[in-house]
């Protein structure tokens, strides 16, 4: 597949997920936020806080509020995006719901420093949005390329963790050269699954049960 099919194949992809997602009731994204947020605190290292980049959710996805709250009331350093033009991303430190402020688009960004693009060098987990997720760690995104970027600068320890609906972890997506992959998954039904030769700071024991999820 040439250059122009894969982006118009992730274009209706997208589309088609995207339309779903537009179906989906906030108590449906309730109840997947729930259940995301308490997989991802199960994992030990993650639960102990440290500093993780995060994001507030919009329209369709997994409600991430319950977990931004969660991994800061127990002691992590929670990052959240800011969108610049351009397509970058800075970051800011969430201090609680007060410390936010509408952005546009139904976007609530933090308001306080802004610590730069590099931030994700430091940050020890990244927690990001995706439209689907195959079984490789092939990420498709809304397609402005704005977390492919993040994801360049994160450290190569770092794992990127995707959040998503069941019927969004599929066997097989298209992939373009610049497209980032993430290391882990994370879905309601299905909990943490670490992706192929995925990056993932736990032992091998842990590494292993998360692995082998159907």
């Amino acid at each position: 597949m040439g250059e122009s099919g894969l982006r118009e194949a992730k274009a209706g992809l997208r589309r088609g997920f995207l339309e779903r997602r537009r179906a989906r009731g906030p108590e449906e994204r309730a109840r997947a936020g729930s259940a995301v947020r308490d997989a991802l605190l199960d994992v030990p290292w993650l639960a102990m806080g440290g500093t993780v980049a995060c994001y507030y959710s919009v329209g369709g996805e997994p409600d991430t509020r319950k977990l931004v709250a969660a991994l800061w009331k127990r002691g992590a350093y929670v990052l959240l995006p800011v969108f610049l033009p351009g397509g970058e991303l800075d970051w800011a430190a969430f201090d609680g719901p007060d410390s936010l402020a509408p952005a546009g688009h139904g976007l609530l960004e933090p308001v306080g420093r802004r610590y730069g693009p590099d931030a994700l060098a430091r940050a020890d987990a990244v927690v990001c949005p995706a439209v689907a997720v195959d079984r490789r760690g092939t990420r498709l995104g809304r397609g402005a390329g704005c977390y492919d970027r993040a994801l360049a600068r994160k450290g190569p320890h770092t794992p990127a963790i995707a959040l998503v609906h069941d019927e969004e972890f599929v066997e097989s997506l298209p992939a373009e050269p610049h497209d980032r992959p993430v290391d882990a998954v994370v879905t309601p039904s299905g909990g943490v699954r670490v992706l192929g030769a995925g990056v993932w700071p736990g032992g091998p024991d842990e590494r292993e049960r998360l692995s082998r999820k159907d």
